[in-house]
């Protein structure tokens, strides 16, 4: 699997997570604040090219991909 693979499903399960916490298990709307935080990190990563995951990816040996090379 690619680091942009990874990237990109990681982000979807925070994102998911992060949404259902608070609309399946009463948990507080606060949990709202992280997928606003994986969706400006995935908006800033788009332009500049830099995603801290993609960095630690390639440092675990994870083979790089189109957007993350």
């Amino acid at each position: 699997m690619s680091i942009d693979r990874v990237v990109l499903a990681f982000a979807g399960v925070v994102i998911l997570t992060s949404v259902a916490m608070p609309l399946l298990l009463g948990q507080s709307m606060n949990w709202l604040w992280l997928t606003g935080f994986v969706g400006l990190n995935l908006l800033q990563s788009a332009f500049t090219g830099f995603c801290p995951l993609a960095m630690i990816l390639k440092a675990m040996g994870f083979k790089a991909g189109q957007a993350f090379s």
